[in-house]
């Protein structure tokens, strides 16, 4: 009996420890006036809401970089396809060519054929007329000419037709490589702001709108230690010509919301406003912020102009029009709509401009 107890005594306290140790997934209420004050220290074992703001904020970070992954393969895919298209009706055009050579080459045959195979200088000697054997030597010589420039120009058909078949066979290959990017690219970007929805749905209510207060505090100073650093003082450059119509193109989609790989007419991700606002001033830019930031060309942020690309963070994930006065408008992330913003509230990596 006694030993009972102690058994009895000893698994109570166990399962007592094991509820003490289970990790609690919480977040800290929210700290009592002042918005954008300082959050609240957590509780053991509960995120602050400075945390879970981070959180959201990074894996809205990654989303950006999984989206231009997934834009850059879109636009290979297509270039890929457009290049299948054309190297198809290579292919056709060749095998039809073949065609022709081959009936051509035929009907020399069979003309060889009729005359018993006799070689054409032996038809000649055999004619009995010397005007017409020198006449027949002079066809004969034309018509072995144009035997061999029919041989040759078929020869060199088969060779292309093999070069596009080939070429066609390696861009099938980048393709289906380009949908399979695509396809994982896609998945983290749907995983990455699914995690970020799920954090803030836990959030309640107050929670919530102080979140945002949080943000806009935090882009506020961030824009305010920028154009503290004295960033504007020399700029006050009026925009190109072009720059003035992409610029217009930019601010008129404003309030219209941020989807990932959209280019508009009715939603947009960064890059699918910027390229297409360029697009629409006549002058067409690579898809991706990466690819407008490696392809375009970069000038001092001094120099800058309305209609200018300002691209953020180190991966260049990020980018947004440059309007004058210290502000961009950009499509910001999911969730969000088209909007102004202070150009110094994200990390600056540098600047383009797609007319220089």
């Amino acid at each position: 009996m006694y030993r009972r107890h102690c058994a009895a005594a000893a698994i109570t306290l166990v399962c007592a420890l094991a509820v003490v140790a289970a990790p609690v997934q919480a977040f800290a209420a929210p700290t009592p006036p002042g918005p954008g004050g300082p959050t609240a220290p957590a509780e053991s074992g509960k995120k602050s809401l400075e945390e879970v703001r981070a959180e959201i904020d990074e894996l809205y970070l990654k989303a950006g970089a999984a989206t231009d992954a997934y834009n850059l393969a879109e636009e290979k895919t297509k270039k890929q396809s457009g290049e299948i298209v054309r190297l198809a009706q290579a292919i056709a055009e060749g095998q039809a060519k073949i065609a022709g050579l081959k009936s051509r080459a035929g009907a020399q045959a069979r003309e060889e054929y009729r005359n018993a195979g006799l070689p054409p200088g032996a038809r000649l000697m055999l004619s009995g007329d010397p005007q017409l054997f020198l006449d027949g030597i002079s066809r004969a010589r034309q018509g072995q000419q144009a035997t061999k420039g029919l041989l040759g120009e078929l020869t060199r058909t088969q060779q292309d037709l093999e070069t596009y078949t080939k070429d066609a066979s390696t861009n099938w290959t980048k393709l289906e490589a380009g949908r399979v990017k695509q396809a994982k690219a896609k998945k983290k970007i749907n995983a990455q702001i699914a995690a970020a929805k799920k954090l803030e749905s836990q959030l309640e209510k107050e929670e919530r709108a102080r979140l945002l207060k949080m943000e806009q505090e935090a882009a506020r100073q961030a824009q305010t230690s920028w154009l503290g650093s004295g960033a504007l003082k020399e700029i006050n450059r009026e925009a190109s010509p072009l720059g003035k119509k992409a610029v217009a193109f930019a601010t008129a989609q404003i309030g219209k919301p941020y989807v990932w790989g959209a280019e508009g007419p009715k939603s947009y991700d960064c890059s699918g406003l910027t390229s297409q606002a360029w697009a629409a001033a006549g002058r067409p830019i690579p898809r991706t912020s990466q690819e407008q930031w490696r392809l375009l060309p970069h000038i001092a942020i001094q120099d800058m102009r309305p209609g200018d690309l300002i691209i953020y963070h180190a991966d260049a994930t990020h980018v947004g029009m440059y309007v004058g006065d210290g502000q961009i408008v950009h499509a910001p992330r999911p969730g969000r709509d088209v909007t102004l913003a202070g150009a110094g509230t994200m990390q600056i990596l540098g600047v383009v401009r797609p007319d220089a």
